[in-house]
């Protein structure tokens, strides 16, 4: 399994997918990408491979339905806003991934930095990083931010007909229509986490 990850770093070293590969998995509304402005808020997730049952796997959370959180109850990456103490955005990753899940800094080998996203919704500027654990991590939830983990192969994105579109109801007066997601045994994953995590999906398969 470690050739996996020794493609991965080497495949860093050259221009990422990037942009197209996000946008393939955006909304109609969101194809012409907006730049974030200056005043964005600062934001960084962490894409945590581990592997499990011979294969490599990724952390995601479903997050607390939550009226003042615009993302709250949806399927996303452990991660969070910036902190001024952060000092730079991989240690904003970092902090969240640990505050949120329990995946200790240290045990955390990163493989770099995937292309930052913008979200006009929320007003973040988000900055994913990648990185890998040698062994499954112990999860301590932060149950007031998480109400669950979820571990799911990588092969789990590459099966037929989990790559899919649907209409998804943001208010009782706005249904956007033909969202491309990914299906998590019924669940939704879309928007900014569908984008950025088919960015790796794109990586890897150039390996």
């Amino acid at each position: 399994m470690i050739e996996t990850i020794q493609k991965i770093e080497q495949r860093m070293q050259a221009p990422l997918p990037g942009r197209e590969a996000q946008l393939r998995m955006a909304h109609a509304t969101r194809r012409h990408y907006v730049e974030a402005p200056t005043v964005a808020r600062q934001a960084a997730v962490l894409l945590t491979l581990f592997p499990k049952n011979g294969e490599w796997n990724i952390v995601l959370i479903e997050r607390n339905a939550n009226d003042r959180d615009q993302h709250g109850g949806q399927i996303s990456f452990p991660g969070g806003k910036a902190e001024p103490s952060d000092g730079t955005m991989l240690k904003t990753a970092l902090r969240e991934a640990e505050e949120e899940v329990g995946i200790a800094q240290q045990q955390v080998k990163i493989l770099g930095g995937l292309t930052e996203l913008y979200i006009p919704v929320s007003n973040f500027q988000v900055h994913p990083f990648l990185g890998y654990l040698d062994a499954a991590p112990t999860y301590k939830v932060q149950i007031e931010e998480v109400n669950e983990v979820l571990e799911v192969p990588l092969s789990h994105f590459s099966k037929q007909g989990t790559s899919l579109v649907t209409d998804i109801p943001i208010n009782p007066q706005i249904t956007l229509k033909n969202v491309p997601y990914f299906d998590l045994h019924g669940r939704i994953l879309w928007g900014a986490t569908a984008m950025m995590l088919n960015e790796l999906l794109e990586l890897l398969a150039d390996n």
